[in-house]
């Protein structure tokens, strides 16, 4: 039907600019379907029949003679004959004929126009036939595009050329014509003769080749699409399902003439190929035996990124955050970032002293932060590249989390001010899932930065392995295609089409805050870096480059050639970009210490003192008046907006933390509310997120009240406390745990500010983020002088649950601690336990009481400094009707309890104790029942070490004296090579000097983390509780 009612127009088409305006008119940007543009010859009020509901009867009516002419009325056989002729509606319908003379002369004027059908079928077959190859250079014409500026292999893996693309790469001319129609000629793909390739053709709405003309000869149709599509960039972009997005970037490769360069832009492009290629040749008469991941074979990357932040800064963004591999990043610090050259030179100096603030990092890993002002647009743009591992891609989250940080606090809500820049290797953006994790992450609510340019520097090699060894997809930009980002394919030796195909991309991320990704098929000079041979294992490839003359010189020669620069001109430039090198490399001699901190990425400007020291070493109490703790728990147990209707399962635990308030009495639930509401007060942004965080894993949090009545309808009363509180974010995440942590960690580093949360869904899971906690989170301060305050949330506990659902692997995190077992600090150091926090490089607790865990969590945000938290949380003591915190326990002046001593009958006769116990976590509620059931209160003391790193030496030391008398004996349900075990002893030895043993009581030894079978896992828990309570268990060991 909708051939039906457009067919008539088909041969009449819009202009391009018609078509613009077509699109901006009736095209809302918001809505992202695909909807048909209908344009009549008459008026549709001529047209009654083809309107209101008549046109379901006249679509039947037409499906009724597609099949079968005969079928309908004479009069409706005439009319859809006429129509397909070419009529419009108007005068393709007639009305039913009577036999007056009139009506017969009506008739055979109608019968002509049946009777030339054949012509006007061919006419339409043809033009028909002519879309479909416009359309077919749209979609496929990238995959004959010369993108290899070594000539040597296909960017796509793949020679061939697609089927129903008549011209090759080759110039068009009559010869290459035949060769590819003979494949494509009457009866085959398209019906098309050599005769046709002067014919005039109408072109359709979907393409901008025409500029200001409405029809071309075909010759002229190929050459065109030839020009926009097979040449030195190829466009992937037909997969969108957007139309207005498809017409944006025909227009935008289409337009005939539309890349066009002035002579000053021209000159300005050549100056930053300058410093880019000069820059790298530096360092190589230098350094040349230094490692440096030089950037020879893809040096048009600085202008490339440039022209980006131009670009992007003239739109109006003033903050650009960059994540980069090794590969080029010097070059990127000195002239994109524009780092002191005599910083980085002074980096290769092997007498350079490192600073007392860290262990440091690779040069080429190093981040930077820098405030300037943009040349070409005269704004001030700040510039962010950060730190990164040797991991490749493991940044890409760091960057998206931090970027959505900075567009939090600054109100940008659409991603107009701040905008994040990843550039990849081929091999990795192909081979690393962190990238598809990443790319999910993009168009979530509170995930979304607005659109993200990737630049991929495709060496056409990872490291020795060749692509077709690396990747099953054509190209290695291919992920970006489930979230719709356009890819523009690019030969990196054509600097002007690399310039504008990076502007196209900066006004693509402009316009519709989306992610775009530019391929800059490249090669790489070198090796993997500059002592690696690659003829090895890819001779041909190498040979070939060493012919490869540098896209400096060729593009300097195009320019003298073209008259717009001369000979002197090219080499004063390069001259006085030497000169520059050189006086650098001379100051850079009187650098004798490499301070990490000049290197940092994330500045907290206030924060710390002006030489970066914290501002005091002490921490207030973490408590709080108890009219504040009544105030959130009345609120969190209430429904604050209203007319909305909650689940009546969630109206009884409402009921229960009512109770609790009323009771003052917290559960883990409301204990974690408190201490985030209160923090809101003091105007500290809290977000916690991870899976299912909204409800909880174990259904205790709904911190998201859901409308039970209404769809979509939500409520987050934490957001309903105070007038002037800070926004509390609460999001569920998607199923990944390496990209969301990445994505968190870097949230938290834009502000100190922020309590930042992530909560496995339950611990095990978090070695799926191994990466994020092994090369950023735990080294990330030695390594970078970059402080973090991420919490990470671990549910931990041996519950009978299977060994995936039992262990957030505490023996890994304490494994990582960076504190000396055999050495005993200086306990009488004023505030000790400062100290220790602000020296470790993280902080490893595992609460057992709701308050502690309420206090830890403010503790985080009203320390002077900022460490990584990691918090092993409960299961079954969410809802232990033991695990309670009475308010008194929260109120001013209380403080987090690095150890909790035993408080019971023990504690009063202290040199009656045969055994002290130490435990952490839920196993102390186990210890408990069972001392109680045993009727040994007076013979056993257990306590209960909440924070495991820093070790709390002093306490424990007071702890073990006064029960002089007592065995000594570590307690634990993990197995005995996990758990706290390995990391506890050596270092309670080391707090008695060894005096006396410490026994383990616990499950045995295994691989698994924790048994399948319920009786088996009850049985195990049996033993080692026998084994803790027997006073004779160690006897036969002394």
């Amino acid at each position: 039907m909708f051939h039906l009612r457009t067919c008539a127009t088909k041969l009449r088409p819009l202009t391009a600019s018609q078509t613009v305006k077509t699109f901006s008119q009736n095209k809302p940007a918001a809505i992202r379907t695909f909807q048909h543009i209908r344009c009549y010859s008459a008026p549709v009020a001529a047209e009654p029949f083809l309107s209101g509901t008549s046109s379901n009867y006249v679509e039947e009516m037409y499906c009724a003679w597609l099949e079968n002419p005969k079928s309908v009325h004479k009069s409706w056989d005439v009319f859809f004959r006429n129509t397909n002729a070419g009529a419009p509606p108007g005068t393709a319908y007639q009305s039913p004929l009577s036999l007056s003379r009139s009506s017969l002369a009506t008739m055979a004027q109608a019968q002509s126009l049946v009777e030339s059908q054949p012509n006007v079928d061919k006419l339409v077959e043809d033009h028909l036939a002519v879309q479909s190859l416009i359309r077919a250079y749209q979609i496929r014409g990238h995959h004959v595009a010369q993108l290899d500026p070594l000539g040597i292999l296909d960017a796509d893996l793949d020679s061939s050329v697609p089927a129903d693309i008549i011209s090759s790469t080759d110039k068009l001319d009559l010869a290459v014509f035949k060769e590819r129609l003979g494949m494509l000629t009457v009866g085959g793909f398209y019906g098309l003769d050599e005769s046709d390739l002067d014919k005039v053709f109408h072109l359709p709405t979907t393409t901008f080749i025409g500029g200001q003309e409405s029809a071309l000869p075909l010759r002229e149709i190929i050459r065109r699409l030839e020009m926009a599509y097979c040449q030195h960039i190829g466009v992937e972009f037909m997969f969108i399902n957007d139309l207005e997005q498809c017409q944006w970037i025909r227009q935008k490769f289409e337009t005939p003439g539309i890349m066009q360069f002035t002579n000053e832009e021209k000159r300005t492009l050549l100056a930053r190929l300058v410093r880019s290629t000069r820059f790298e040749e530096f360092l190589q008469r230098k350094w040349s035996s230094e490692k440096r991941f030089g950037l020879e074979g893809c040096e048009v990357l600085i202008p490339a990124l440039k022209t980006i932040i131009d670009k992007s800064s003239e739109n109006g963004v003033d903050y650009v955050i960059m994540g980069m591999p090794h590969r080029g990043r010097l070059n990127v610090l000195a002239n994109v970032i524009r780092k002191e050259l005599e910083q980085i030179f002074c980096q290769f100096d092997s007498k350079l002293e490192a600073a007392d603030e860290g262990s440091g990092d690779m040069k080429y890993h190093l981040g930077m932060y820098h405030r300037r002002i943009n040349r070409v647009t005269d704004r001030n743009i700040t510039l962010s590249l950060v730190a990164n591992p040797s991991h490749l891609e493991a940044a890409d989250p760091v960057v998206m989390g931090k970027t959505k940080a900075e567009q939090f606090y600054c109100g940008d809500t659409e991603g107009k001010k701040v905008m994040s820049i990843l550039l990849h290797g081929d091999a990795a953006f192909a081979g690393q899932g962190i990238v598809y994790e990443t790319f999910h992450l993009s168009d979530l609510p509170s995930y979304t930065t607005h659109g993200t340019v990737h630049v991929v520097v495709n060496n056409q090699i990872g490291f020795t392995t060749d692509p077709r060894m690396a990747r099953s997809s054509p190209y290695p930009t291919d992920v970006a295609r489930v979230v719709n980002a356009p890819i523009f394919h690019v030969n990196a030796d054509d600097p002007e089409a690399v310039m504008y195909v990076c502007k196209v991309a900066a006004e693509w991320r402009s316009t519709f805050h989306k992610d775009v990704v530019v391929d800059l098929v490249c090669y790489r000079r070198n090796g993997h870096n500059e002592m690696d041979e690659p003829m090895f294992t890819q001779p041909l490839m190498y040979k070939q480059i060493r012919k490869q003359k540098p896209v400096l010189q060729k593009y300097a020669e195009l320019l003298v050639s073209q008259g717009v620069v001369n000979q002197p001109e090219y080499e004063e430039e390069i001259s006085k970009y030497d000169k520059i090198c050189e006086e650098a490399f001379t100051r850079s001699k009187d650098e004798k210490i490499l301070h990490i901190k000049h290197w940092l990425d994330s500045p907290w400007p206030g924060f710390f003192t002006l030489d970066g020291q914290p501002r005091s070493m002490s921490c207030p109490s973490t408590g709080l008046e108890e009219d504040v703790l009544a105030h959130i728990g009345n609120v969190a147990s209430s429904v604050p907006v209203e007319n909305f209707t909650i689940h009546g399962g969630l109206s009884r635990i409402l009921k229960t933390r009512k109770d609790l308030v009323t009771n003052r009495t917290v559960d883990w639930a409301l204990a974690e509310y408190m201490a985030f509401g209160s923090l809101l007060k003091e105007g500290i942004h809290v977000r916690l997120s991870g899976q299912d965080v909204e409800r909880g894993t174990f259904s205790h949090r709904h911190h998201v009240l859901h409308d039970q009545n209404v769809d979509k309808r939500t409520c987050i009363p934490m957001n309903h406390l105070w007038p002037n509180q800070a926004p509390y974010t609460v999001c569920n995440s998607s199923l990944s745990e390496y990209g969301v942590l990445g994505f968190e960690l870097g949230f938290a580093m834009a502000s100190p500010n922020a309590l930042v949360l992530w909560e496995a869904q339950f611990g095990d899971f978090n070695n799926m983020a191994q990466c994020i906690i092994d090369q950023f989170i735990c080294p990330g301060q030695a390594k970078w002088v970059r402080q973090n305050g991420i919490v990470l949330l671990l549910p931990h506990g041996m519950e009978g649950m299977g060994p995936e659902h039992s262990s957030a692997r505490p023996e890994r995190f304490l494994q990582m601690c960076n504190d000396d077992p055999d050495v005993l600090p200086d306990l009488q150091e004023a505030n000790f336990d400062i100290n220790q926090l602000y020296d470790c490089n993280w902080i490893v607790v595992n609460c057992s009481t709701p308050g502690n865990f309420f206090h830890v969590l403010r503790r985080q945000i009203l320390l002077p400094f900022r460490k990584p938290l990691i918090i092993f949380t409960p299961k079954s003591l969410l809802r232990h009707p033991e695990a309670r915190t009475n308010f008194d326990e929260m109120l001013p002046g209380t403080h987090f309890q690095r150890v909790i001593p035993e408080n019971g009958p023990a504690a009063q006769n202290p040199d009656k104790v045969e055994r002290l116990l130490f435990c952490t976590g839920k196993v102390y509620y186990d210890l408990t029942r069972e001392r109680k059931a045993r009727g040994m209160e007076e013979q056993v003391a257990i306590t209960r070490i909440e924070q495991l790193s820093p070790f709390p030496f002093d306490l424990l030391l007071k702890e073990a004296q006064k029960y002089s008398n007592a065995e000594l004996a570590w307690c634990q349900e993990e197995h005995k090579n996990q758990g706290y075990y390995d990391y506890v002893k050596p270092r309670l030895r080391t707090t008695i000097d060894r005096a006396r043993p410490v026994w383990y009581a616990g499950r045995d030894p295994a691989a698994a983390p924790a048994t399948g079978n319920k009786k088996t896992h009850l049985t195990e828990l049996q033993r080692f509780l026998d084994t803790a309570f027997d006073l004779n268990a160690f006897k036969k060991f002394t």
